[in-house]
């Protein structure tokens, strides 16, 4: 039985971004990161003193990850860097899409062996040239799967042995069973499908009891699921394109959620003018914490 949760959703930074993405939540330094990525900025809030810090990158910007080494890992529009969080400074690690220029990364988040997976797509959101990969720590990269329009959000059940990939433009979440000793994925199987009328499936994380939440594009809402693939609770937010979520905060209790306001009229910011913002909410369940990425 679906239950829809009626939870208080507090805007904690107005930031009118053009397409808000990928909070990481860093519970060493208390600070929430995020992207916009059509922008090209790296934001960042220390959640104890309220303190709003912005860089731009310089390029647009798909997904970031904590590394060992300090700093972050990123998929940029050049390919695979690692990014200095304090002044966006870009050092390259490896472009496997250097022949494709309509495509750029999109989403991605690091795996339990330390791996960064992320996916890319047309830009023009139109040709299946999408693809999903894997930045080993060597700084090897490896091609896993193919043939997507806009590949997703990425994460994995609470024991490793299951990771979720999100088609958004097919309107589906896949599920792959997930080899954590060879970090090889096999099994792909259909784990949950929006329908045509109900919004498209953006970004996703794995919350502690092994729910899986999807933030709906066009759909005002965010969904969980349950393991099995069954929609077990929708939480709305003020904003028709909620992008994506990290737990995070005291004990990771608390759900930070992105969003965009690329391609709405002036009707629709008008009765969601928080569009851009990023959210925090308290949705009665705690989170995992982030994996970093051993290169």
């Amino acid at each position: 039985m679906t239950t829809t949760v009626d939870a208080v959703v507090d805007c904690i930074w107005q930031a009118n971004a053009s397409l808000g993405e990928g909070p990481l939540w860093d519970a060493a330094d208390g600070v929430l990161h995020w992207i916009d990525i059509t922008a090209g900025r790296l934001h960042r809030l220390d959640l104890a003193v309220g303190k709003q810090a912005t860089v731009n990158v310089g390029e647009k910007i798909g997904c970031i990850a904590l590394r060992d080494g300090g700093g972050l890992v990123a998929g940029l529009r050049s390919g695979f860097a690692f990014l200095d969080s304090l002044t966006g400074a870009i050092a390259p690690i490896n472009d496997p899409e250097s022949a494709l220029p309509t495509n750029r990364f999109n989403d991605g988040a690091v795996d339990p062996l330390g791996n960064f997976w992320a996916g890319t797509m047309d830009d023009d959101e139109t040709a299946p040239s999408g693809n999903l990969y894997r930045l080993e720590p060597s700084g090897a990269v490896s091609l896993m799967r193919s043939g997507f329009v806009i590949g997703n959000g990425i994460d994995w059940s609470p024991d490793g042995t299951t990771m979720y990939f999100t088609d958004s433009t097919r309107r589906r979440i896949i599920a792959y069973d997930f080899d954590t000793t060879s970090a090889e994925i096999s099994g792909d199987r259909d784990f949950a499908w929006l329908g045509e009328d109900d919004g498209f499936p953006d970004g996703l994380t794995v919350d502690a009891e092994g729910g899986v939440w999807s933030a709906v594009w066009d759909g005002h809402r965010l969904l969980r699921f349950s393991p099995d693939g069954e929609l077990e609770r929708t939480v709305a937010v003020p904003v028709p394109r909620p992008t994506s979520m990290a737990f995070g905060g005291e004990g990771l209790s608390t759900l930070f959620v992105t969003s965009a306001r690329i391609g709405l009229d002036p009707t629709a910011l008008d009765a969601a003018p928080l569009s851009g913002g990023v959210f925090a909410i308290d949705v009665g369940v705690r989170g995992l914490p982030a994996r970093t990425y051993l290169g």
